[in-house]
């Protein structure tokens, strides 16, 4: 008849986390859905200057229309003024990121020609710029 009779005494010695580390991936998830988003939308503003702020990552962003066109953060340039920018981009930041955005006419030869003219002056840091296509149906 001991074990009839109910101990009130008996205090709860675990806590069962699974619900907490459910809600957490959960959220964790949702965090990293909406950082994509809001990184790919970039407003220009006059930051204010502070002695102790650290340094921006500074792209020098190549954009090659589909008849070989080249333009440098948004103007027309030649090659030579297409390496005097990557030059001076590189001394300013030597950690300076290039993108290139290529018009899909464009051919591999002139997007071949800016690579080549971006490296040639110490430029190693070089991404290519792409949309994301939609999505479709699986092969089969």
């Amino acid at each position: 008849m001991a074990n009839a009779i109910k101990d009130d005494d008996d205090a709860i010695t675990g806590i069962n986390v699974t619900p907490l580390v459910d809600v957490t991936l959960v959220l964790l998830i949702i965090f990293m859905v909406t950082a994509k988003l809001i990184a790919g939308h970039g407003i220009p503003l006059d930051l204010p200057k502070a002695a102790t702020a650290g340094t921006t990552q500074t792209m020098l962003t190549l954009s090659i229309d589909a008849h070989g066109k080249v333009l440098a953060n948004g103007e027309a340039v030649d090659d030579r003024e297409l390496r005097e920018r990557a030059r001076a981009a590189l001394r300013q930041n030597p950690e300076l990121r290039t993108v290139i955005a290529a018009s899909a006419e464009a051919s591999h030869g002139s997007v071949m020609h800016v690579v080549d003219a971006v490296r040639s002056v110490g430029a190693v840091k070089v991404a290519f710029a792409a949309d994301q296509a939609p999505a479709t149906a699986p092969a089969r």
